[in-house]
């Protein structure tokens, strides 16, 4: 599953954070349960020279056997080692009535010589912290300590790595929106993060790069274009003159015929890419409000022979006026390739073409193959649904060169109710 890099480096973070506390915290209790008992200790022997100093001013105090407010007790002692009188520390639960349970204890044992010169044994305990509330109280601060620098990390994130990587998404806006000649709709990035302006520069000369390439190949598309027409029509008249040559039998005259029209689908490929270089080159400058229910009129008026022809019925209806401001003759270019598709592509007999004209879009609907054509691909150049040997694969691809030249237009394609639906629409911007 794909995660933002901004919930990708907080679970790694908190993960972190939860072992190094977690491991600080061990190293914490046992630091502070040893300085606890040190300091104890230190208590308890200096405790153990001031008792001794009453003992031996008051011998009355060597009948203490029991802990009692003082806290020590003196006992005869049976063992007289080497170690008699070396003072042994050790940690021991006691009952403690006011808790009703066992509270731990530090207890130092010594041994002494009293003023009888017999030996006796101290025992001197003090209150120790319990270990199982100081590893409760701990554990609770460890876990505040903890979601407080989880909640930080969050602000943190919100308000300062957010603006940090915000140029950074700004970038990634620029990418997915470039196109090709469209680079000064891209909004600028400012920022001081050397990482992001370098990324930016990389990418900003790669787009030269690329666009470099791309303008040479539109320039050589358009060139060679240019080129093939003067050729391509001294080619086509001799062999219209040549047709005329009485001497020839009736199948080199198919032949030649069908070389003419060999030649004639290259013109008008020909033309498609010239058409199509000339759109992505900005070529059609001139704008006027176009209105398309006039041009679609006149353009179904034109195109009445072909549709007697091939039997199909036209369904033209108006539910309000098409306007658009761009270039008539791309308007009139985009009507026609929509319709001569819409014809080519229709059933043999009793086909169906339909233009339903709003203020906000105009479709044009025909009949046809009885499935949806490939989205994907139908906009594509060069794309063809069936081996058409007199289709070139532009036209639907010339319409959408048209389409993407201005922005408050966009065409959709649908199959519905037996019918293959191109609609294009007039995207309103908002103030």
């Amino acid at each position: 599953m794909q995660i933002s890099l901004k919930t990708y480096t907080l679970r790694y973070l908190s993960i972190a954070f939860f072992v190094i506390i977690t491991i600080w915290a061990a190293l914490f209790y046992a630091y502070i349960l040893d300085e606890v008992y040190d300091n104890v200790d230190d208590g308890l022997k200096n405790q153990k020279i001031e008792i001794l100093r009453e003992i031996y001013k008051y011998p009355d105090l060597l009948q203490t056997r029991e802990f009692g407010i003082s806290q020590f007790r003196v006992s005869p002692a049976t063992d007289e080692s080497e170690s008699f009188e070396e003072n042994k520390l050790s940690s021991e639960f006691f009952y403690m009535p006011y808790d009703d349970e066992q509270e731990p204890y530090r207890i130092l044992r010594t041994g002494f010589y009293a003023t009888d010169r017999k030996p006796y044994l101290l025992e001197i305990r003090t209150s120790t912290v319990e270990e199982d509330d100081l590893i409760y109280d701990l554990t609770t601060a460890l876990i505040v300590l903890y979601a407080i620098l989880i909640a930080g990390m969050y602000l943190i994130n919100g308000f300062v790595l957010r603006k940090t990587w915000k140029p950074f998404n700004s970038i990634l806006e620029n990418v997915n929106h470039y196109r090709f000649g469209k680079r000064e709709s891209l909004r600028p990035i400012h920022t001081n993060v050397v990482e992001f302006n370098r990324l930016n520069e990389e990418i900003q000369r790669m787009w030269k790069r690329n666009e470099d390439v791309f303008n040479e190949q539109k320039r050589f598309i358009e060139n060679a274009a240019h080129e093939l027409q003067t050729p391509l029509a001294i080619t086509i008249n001799k062999l219209d003159l040549l047709m005329e040559d009485e001497s020839l039998n009736e199948n080199q005259l198919t032949q030649i015929q069908n070389s003419t029209a060999s030649l004639q689908r290259l013109v008008h490929l020909n033309k498609a890419l010239l058409m199509l270089s000339r759109i992505e080159n900005k070529q059609f400058t001139a704008v006027e409000e176009v209105n398309f229910n006039v041009l679609a009129r006149a353009l179904c008026e034109d195109l009445k022979d072909l549709f007697e022809f091939k039997e199909i019925q036209l369904e033209f209806v108006e539910q309000g006026q098409f306007l658009l401001e761009m270039n008539k003759d791309l308007a009139l270019v985009l009507l026609s390739n929509l319709l001569r598709n819409a014809i080519r592509y229709n059933i043999d007999e009793g086909g169906t073409v339909s233009l339903v004209f709003q203020p906000d879009h105009f479709s044009v609907a025909n009949t046809g193959k009885r499935e949806a054509l490939d989205t994907a691909n139908i906009f594509r150049r060069f794309y063809k649904e069936t081996q058409d040997s007199k289709s070139n694969g532009l036209g639907l691809a010339i319409v959408k060169s048209i389409i993407d030249s201005y922005p408050l237009m966009e065409i959709d394609y649908k199959y519905s109710e037996g019918q293959h639906l191109f609609t294009v629409k007039h995207v309103f911007v908002n103030p």
